[in-house]
């Protein structure tokens, strides 16, 4: 045989080999992610697979098939996966339509907005299959929040004072004096010059007090697809950082500020992935008064150690450190599966990509109170609030910061972060961050009073 004849057999041996790997592809893994707010459906693979789908309005469901495989126990785990509580999805069905084409039918609760899409291997996932399964009627976030205000019992009227009940029965006997009037004692302003201007010019007006709710958007970084960082002992970036939200929100929820009372609005409450553009969007939607994003930051190396605090920049990094830490959360969307495809991805990213002066100024005196008191619960990567371009803290009207708790990477931290007591501190000490920023910085009015 020659030479020629010999290539062109290999030839078509090769492509053959394509073809058949093609349409025997392996299912690697398949993984159900439910939340209130969407539910995702992933089915990962060796290859990437050839999809034909449809909705179907009446009962809600979406039926999927797909080509070149046939049933295996890895698409049967999904009617397993299914969790009663899924708000989203009712059960799955899989069976074998035809030779070589597998039929998946999603049963849903409800009306549904579903996306289907695909994914290329990224970091340690092969190609990816997705499914996510919107509600077709969108809850608003914000009367939510304020709907749980006004449904909170009104507080218990103080016990009477026992001196007023005294100088209110002394009052009453004849002929006695009148009681002495009883007045509210108010910072002494400064006195007048001969123009009628204040002298005390250096002295910092008084709070004003703020009757409406104070809404603190926390946004618990990574989460579903998406781990985040993963320590020497498995602990997932994920898993802290939704932790210490929950234990922040509990902390915010108690707080008013001047009188007003404070509300915590998580950009996700469970385990699900949510793009960075949609965490600012979610923010914008309840107009929140600050955005505080929190994470476990990683190394190569497991030496580097501390917390750090960061917020956004219009001219570039304000170390490597910083560029490198943004580049890395940046690319969160692509770990965790964003639909590049969606129409509104690219009108969502035009809309936050507008930050401004004022913005990055609030952000960094925010910054500033929160890395205060964030050092005296643990070590310091670095004393000062850095910047960078991290698109989370894009929202143009919100002071936006980026907490770094620690490094899950670093043995000693990883565990300080598991540890209940140190959530805890850490909780404690981000809210004081936050009040000690609102003491200097008063909430401005808004019109969502409650």
């Amino acid at each position: 045989m020659k030479r020629r004849s010999v290539l062109q057999s290999g030839a078509v041996v090769l492509l053959l080999g394509l073809n058949e790997l093609a349409r025997g592809a392996s299912i690697v893994a398949v993984r159900v992610w439910p939340a209130p707010e969407y539910s995702r459906v992933t089915i990962e693979s060796d290859t990437a697979l050839s999809v034909k789908h449809s909705f179907i309005t009446n009962p809600p469901r979406l039926a999927v098939d797909i080509e070149g495989i046939d049933l295996n126990p890895a698409l049967r785990e999904l009617v397993g996966q299914v969790q009663a509580n899924d708000p989203n999805i009712a059960g799955i069905r899989v069976g074998q339509n035809a030779p070589g084409i597998v039929r998946l039918v999603v049963d849903l609760k409800r009306a549904a907005s579903p996306q289907v899409f695909t994914l290329n291997p990224v970091a340690a996932y092969q190609h990816r299959l997705v499914f996510d399964l919107y509600p077709a009627q969108e809850a608003d976030p914000l009367e939510a929040l304020i709907a749980e205000r006004m449904s909170e019992p009104t507080p218990a009227p103080l016990p009477p004072d026992p001196l007023e009940e005294l100088i209110a029965k002394q009052s009453a006997k004849p002929g006695a004096a009148p009681a002495p009037a009883i007045v509210a004692i108010a910072p002494p302003a400064g006195k007048p010059s001969a123009s009628g201007q204040n002298d005390n010019k250096n002295e910092p007006a008084a709070p004003q007090r703020t009757d409406r709710l104070i809404i603190i958007a926390l946004d618990p970084g990574h989460g579903g697809e998406d781990p985040g960082a993963i320590g020497p002992g498995g602990t997932r970036e994920k898993d802290v950082v939704l932790k210490v939200a929950h234990l922040l929100r509990e902390r915010i929820n108690a707080t008013t500020v001047n009188g007003s009372p404070m509300r915590a609005f998580l950009t996700r409450d469970a385990d699900f992935f949510v793009p960075l553009q949609v965490r600012v969007q979610k923010a914008q939607r309840v107009q929140a008064d600050l955005f505080v994003s929190i994470h476990a930051d990683a190394f190569l190396t497991p030496a580097a150690r501390g917390a750090s605090v960061f917020a956004l920049s219009q001219s570039g990094a304000s170390s490597s450190a910083a560029r490198w830490m943004a580049n890395k959360e940046n690319k969160a969307d692509l770990v965790g599966g964003l639909n590049v495809q969606a129409k509104d991805v690219q009108v969502q990213k035009a809309l936050i990509d507008m930050s401004t002066t004022a913005q990055i100024n609030d952000s960094l005196k925010l910054g500033s109170a929160v890395l205060g008191e964030v050092g005296r619960v643990g070590k310091l990567h670095k004393a000062n609030v850095e910047q960078a371009g991290f698109a989370v803290l894009k929202a143009p009207d919100i002071p936006s910061v980026l907490i770094e708790t620690a490094f899950i990477s670093n043995p000693e931290e990883e565990a300080k972060l598991k540890s209940d007591a140190y959530q805890e501190q850490l909780a404690d000490a981000i809210l004081r961050g936050i009040r000690g920023y609102f003491a200097k910085n008063p909430p401005l009015a808004r019109n969502r009073s409650v």
